[in-house]
């Protein structure tokens, strides 16, 4: 065997990829965070990146995971998170697919994903992204009636402001994503709320949507607030709230 191949991504004190909590609830939701931690293998040295941009947007979803186990905690509902960072290889594109591993991140060149082989990205691939797949898979039971990601998003992205609150994501069911806005609109007017902002979801930038929920029939959002009203416990918490009321009064119509 060769000697590269045989050496491992992660060492024996890097943590699991994956976090799992809440999974014998036997709820009929399932919540994910794809981009939760922002934790890099020692091996890669932090893709030699300053503290400055391992605490940003680009390296994780600034707030997403508080919420996340905020809406977990209130639902008693099973969550699974992803420890490493979207730096390192993003948990909610295709694993092969532009932008999974970024050598540019909003206009800052991440140095440790230049020139990659192909061996670098299967390492990857294999000991981070298909951790947190599998364990999708496996949590998708047949009690999961529902499945709903948690995300943020900058407000300034590549120069462009983002006005909205929050976004609900989906593609061709969109029923779920206008049920959970209305109710989200209802409980708190003031916010702007929209359908497919700031992003839209497509085969070749996402991986939940496409792979998991609408290959199984099941209804699902892809949830992304604004990062600037939940970097701090205040604001997730109240998000949390707000997002676990409307999930909630969704479930009651599937019944």
């Amino acid at each position: 065997m060769d000697v590269a191949a045989a050496q491992s991504l992660l060492s024996e004190a890097d943590p699991f990829p994956v976090e799992v909590l809440n999974n014998k609830s036997g709820s009929p939701v399932l919540l994910l965070c794809e981009h939760a931690g922002r934790n890099i293998p020692s091996s890669l040295n932090n893709l030699k990146l300053n503290e400055d941009v391992l605490t940003s947007h680009r390296a994780w979803d600034i707030g997403a995971r508080n919420v996340a186990l905020g809406i977990s905690e209130v639902l008693d509902a099973p969550l699974i998170l992803q420890r490493y960072s979207r730096l390192v290889i993003d948990a909610n594109r295709p694993p092969n697919g532009t932008g999974s591993m970024p050598e540019i991140s909003d206009g800052v060149t991440i140095p440790g994903n230049q020139g990659l082989t192909s061996m670098d990205k299967q390492s990857r691939i294999d000991e981070i992204f298909a951790p947190m797949d599998h364990a999708i898979e496996a949590g998708l039971t047949e009690t999961v009636k529902a499945c709903f990601s948690i995300h943020s998003f900058t407000p300034s992205m590549n120069g462009q402001d983002r006005r909205w609150h929050a976004g609900f994501l989906s593609r061709h069911a969109k029923n779920t994503a206008r049920a959970l806005m209305a109710s989200v609109s209802r409980q708190q007017p003031a916010l702007e709320l929209a359908l497919n902002q700031p992003y839209q979801i497509d085969d070749e930038t996402d991986w939940f949507v496409p792979r998991h929920a609408e290959t199984r029939g099941l209804p699902h959002c892809l949830i992304e607030i604004r990062n600037d009203q939940i970097d701090h416990a205040q604001g997730a918490k109240l998000w949390a709230g707000y997002l676990a009321t409307a999930i909630a009064e969704f479930m009651e119509t599937l019944t």
